[in-house]
């Protein structure tokens, strides 16, 4: 993507993002409901008040604008918790690329924190101590990757990724943070070699629970509930909790017309059963609740725009969470 030569200010940004801070009612609507049965059950697994965005929902507009633009309208929306994916933006913002430290100084003059990041799981094999370094720079507590634990979908294939991440796990504690991963759909696939025998079991069951943490994309689950039935998603957390400090919050409106059974929408618009999620997980307030959306930035409708999509999101996310 190229870019022109141009620092963005707050006039370019009302330009660049029009219509974000615009009919917030129809979100406050879909989030209604939610609202009431939050109430309803007390204490809930994830506090309103830890609401987090996962950082590629807006990739746009971190690669437009830049991060002291972008982490300034996210404050102002009420993210508390930042998920980065990636530090980098277009180097037409500052004429050079932005540093962690940088960041840092935005993240801390807009009262955000840095929770964690995504890294390529190739970083994790070859560059391990420099992540771990980024992510103490941010003063992030975790670091782990949406990767796939192996490319081998069989048992011993997932075994050896265990180990793997045991290793990098224990460097990350050893450092006084937490390794974590994030599914897809593909990790609640059964084994080639045993067709009885889920992936995730087989990867949850290797990990050291003292080193290897999950982040739980819970739309993802749900389509692997979808496609390989037979498990329930809150189970994992609700047999587990302390090993899931991170979910992410992504919304599903069903279809069966995709191979996935869920299309992939604004929180608060779809079906996936989050009300009794949050509910059957059980409550524990270290859990963080990470807004995503995979879909592309400029596909976003009514009025349209990731960060329109992400204060839509946010809004609804605060129903659900009372």
């Amino acid at each position: 993507m190229s870019h022109t030569n141009k620092s963005f200010d707050r006039r370019d940004f009302l330009r660049a993002t029009a219509g974000t801070t615009v009919a917030l009612a129809a979100a406050a609507v879909t989030g209604a409901g939610a609202t009431s049965a939050a109430a309803a059950t007390g204490s809930l697994a994830i506090p309103k008040d830890r609401i987090g965005i996962q950082l590629y929902s807006i990739r746009d507009k971190v690669s437009a604008l830049g991060f002291a633009v972008v982490l300034a309208e996210l404050a102002r929306i009420g993210y508390k918790e930042i998920e980065f994916a990636g530090y980098t933006q277009s180097t037409s913002i500052l004429g050079r690329q932005i540093t962690l430290p940088e960041i840092r100084t935005l993240l801390d003059d807009h009262g955000l924190r840095a929770v964690g990041s995504h890294v390529g799981i190739g970083n994790l094999r070859s560059n391990l101590q420099a992540e771990l370094d980024a992510a103490q720079i941010l003063g992030m507590p975790h670091v782990g990757t949406a990767n796939a634990p192996s490319n081998l979908n069989t048992v011993a294939g997932y075994r050896a990724a265990a180990d793997e991440f045991n290793l990098w796990g224990a460097a990350a504690t050893a450092r006084g943070l937490k390794l974590y991963q994030h599914n897809h759909a593909g990790e609640f696939a059964f084994a080639t070699d045993q067709p009885t025998v889920r992936l995730y079991d087989v990867f949850l069951k290797n990990t050291d629970p003292r080193h290897v943490y999950l982040e739980l994309d819970i739309y993802w689950a749900y389509v692997g509930q979808y496609r390989w039935p037979g498990f329930d998603p809150a189970a994992y957390v609700r047999n587990q909790p302390y090993r899931y400090p991170l979910f992410h919050m992504k919304d599903g409106d069903a279809n069966a017309a995709n191979a996935n059974g869920f299309d992939i929408v604004e929180f608060g618009a779809g079906d996936l059963p989050y009300e009794r999620f949050v509910r059957d997980i059980g409550p524990r307030a270290s859990h963080i609740g990470i807004w995503e959306q995979d879909t592309a930035p400029n596909t976003v409708p009514n009025p349209p725009g990731s960060l329109a999509a992400a204060e839509r999101s946010y809004t609804a996310l605060k129903g659900l969470l009372g």
